[in-house]
């Protein structure tokens, strides 16, 4: 068993990682490391993919912790595991052993980290949550554990790629009617189709919220099926259902 999973130094020496689809126990459209109980993959099965993944973070499965993600701006603050699942898609602690977790399918799984301060963050970020401020709202938890903008280092991972991502016009009204500035990430496709470019997006609102760095994996959910999950590749395929995959952080 080998899992694939995705680092970056800016985080360092905080640990933490991107995990794709390989070295899991699922299978059939979910095969590999699916971690998402949302699914209606065989629950023991995600079981086993999620102790690897406390493993490989060398922390207690029990203290693998995520919400229950609902392209929100709401975020939450852990002091240890939750003991009813939460609503939120954005999730920080300062608690040493305690991982956060997030699940995507092409949404932007963003982890912060400001080492210095010793708090940690991770949040789900698709186009409805980046919208609606829950990167903000992650920094803006942060801080009031004492982490400073100025120190925090944001990795977004794995998400789909301007290329793949067809969107309809009244979705560049929506931007455009947040920030103007927002319109130089759509690029005309066929017909009055859109391309847009939800990492770049992402990138720009963590930049303009003055993170000390940001950066993205540059890995697109769509394009690499053997080694990603893919909510849009699974529905133009017309499957069933689809894995999620999770990335997840701690100090």
């Amino acid at each position: 068993m080998t899992l694939d999973i995705i680092t970056s130094d800016i985080l360092a020496p905080v640990r933490h990682g991107f995990f794709g689809r390989a070295g899991g126990a699922s299978s059939g459209v979910f095969a590999g490391l699916n971690c998402g109980y949302g699914s209606s993959d065989q629950k023991e099965a995600i079981a086993i993919n999620r102790a690897r993944v406390a493993a490989a973070l060398e922390v207690d499965e029990a203290l693998l912790c995520g919400v229950h993600q609902v392209h929100s701006a709401d975020v939450v603050t852990l002091t240890g595991r939750p003991s009813a699942p939460v609503k939120a898609d954005g999730i920080v602690t300062a608690t040493p052993g305690l991982a956060l977790s997030v699940l995507t399918a092409d949404c932007g799984p963003v982890l912060f980290a400001d080492a210095e301060a010793g708090v940690i963050g991770a949040c789900h970020a698709g186009w409805k949550g980046s919208l609606g401020g829950i990167l903000d709202a992650t920094l803006d938890t942060m801080t009031r554990l004492g982490a400073e903008r100025s120190r925090i280092r944001a990795v977004l991972g794995p998400t789909i790629s301007q290329k793949a991502y067809e969107v309809g016009p009244e979705f560049l009204d929506a931007f455009l009617a947040d920030d103007v500035e927002a319109g130089r990430f759509f690029a005309q496709g066929a017909a009055d189709r859109l391309q847009f470019d939800l990492p770049g997006y992402i990138l720009w609102r963590l930049r303009a919220a003055g993170v000390a760095e940001a950066e993205w994996t540059r890995n697109c959910t769509y394009s690499d099926p053997d080694r990603f999950f893919s909510y849009r590749r699974t529905t133009h395929a017309q499957e069933a259902d689809y894995g999620r995959l999770i990335a997840a952080i701690r100090l």
